[in-house]
């Protein structure tokens, strides 16, 4: 296992992370048990999850993820050697049942920061990210030039409080997700000119389906020490091919949740029969030359992986060990080419 350094922090994660989301409607704690365990046996020492989990998000199930993860750290003697990241919700109508409607000012942090540390039973997080901004911008596969007169709680008045929280030893690192270039600067030129905690990390989609992360933000990612922990990367298990040709396999997330159409669009099933294909000519496994594919990026700090079976874990945490061949990247590029970012 390749581990790479996370922003300047001095703290190296696996170049594959563990993805949790399912725990607690796809997975049992038993089975998010299991998959952890055998992670770390594969040489995993990096796991993400977020206080709103379990996804699809549910008062019913918000917290659980957290709470699995740990009650399995509470049976382990090596807390120091595994890196956890989790997530603080922004504002959204969508999310009022955490805290009657978070947001990111001191208040809600606090008490956010608080509410993960109990359920993941750690003295502190060594990753702690803001989950999507509170500014009307493009996240969330918004596209074309998303503004609004919606600012909500300012960067600078979250930063603080991020601050506080490193100080107070609560959280080693913080980070972003679901942002844009100009969200990431600024967090940038805050933390400058404050002498305030540096983002060491951006968690955005990233994926043969959704490369628009290149444009903007791989150069930050990749010149600013922002490196990328990229979710999505097979886009929710489209790029296995599992769901080509009108297959829906019983247990599959698309199968299950009809909501998540994101990957799903004429131009990105083209796409994804191309990939596949192409992985398969070269006798590879689709998912692991698409999860390899994103590994070998330069601006690629982490791989954010999902899986319900320890099968399809195992063979995700293969594709650290792929080296994708030049020829073959070239006929990637064709691909993408053709059809870019059909699925943004």
């Amino acid at each position: 296992m390749e581990y790479r350094p996370l922003g300047r922090s001095g703290i190296e994660v696996s170049v594959m992370c563990l993805g949790t989301m399912t725990y607690g409607q796809q997975n049992t704690e038993a089975e998010a048990h299991r998959q952890l365990d055998r992670a770390l046996e594969l040489g995993v020492n990096f796991i993400d999850t977020a206080e709103l989990y379990a996804i699809p998000p549910r008062a019913e199930t918000q917290g659980l993820t957290e709470q699995y993860i740990g009650s399995w750290l509470s049976r382990r003697m090596d807390r120091d050697r595994i890196i956890i990241a989790t997530k603080a919700s922004g504002q959204g109508d969508w999310v009022d049942y955490i805290r009657g409607g978070p947001c990111l000012d001191h208040r809600h942090l606090v008490e956010a920061v608080n509410d993960s540390l109990k359920r993941l039973r750690t003295d502190y997080i060594d990753l702690y990210q803001t989950h999507w901004p509170e500014r009307d911008t493009n996240y969330f596969s918004k596209l074309g030039y998303s503004y609004g007169e919606r600012v909500g709680i300012p960067i600078e008045e979250t930063l603080r409080a991020l601050d506080e929280l490193v100080t107070s030893g609560k959280v080693r690192q913080i980070g972003v997700s679901n942002e844009t270039p100009w969200g990431v600067s600024e967090h940038l030129r805050l933390a400058e000119r404050e002498g305030w905690p540096r983002i060491a990390s951006v968690q955005n989609p990233y994926s043969l389906l959704n490369r628009t992360f290149e444009i903007g933000l791989a150069e930050f990612a990749h010149r600013g020490a922002v490196g990328l922990l990229a979710y999505s990367p097979l886009a929710m298990g489209m790029l296995s091919g599992k769901y080509l040709n009108g297959r829906r396999p019983e247990t599959g997330r698309l199968t299950l949740f009809e909501r998540f159409t994101r990957y799903s669009s004429p131009q990105a099933l083209a796409a994804t029969h191309d990939y596949v294909g192409l992985a398969r000519q070269a006798g590879l496994d689709p998912s692991q030359m698409a999860l390899a594919f994103v590994n070998s990026r330069p601006f690629t700090t982490s791989t954010i992986i999902g899986a319900t079976t320890l099968s399809q874990l195992e063979t995700d945490i293969g594709s650290a060990d792929l080296t994708l061949e030049p020829e073959l990247l070239q006929r990637i590029e064709a691909i993408h080419n053709q059809c870019p970012n059909p699925a943004p």
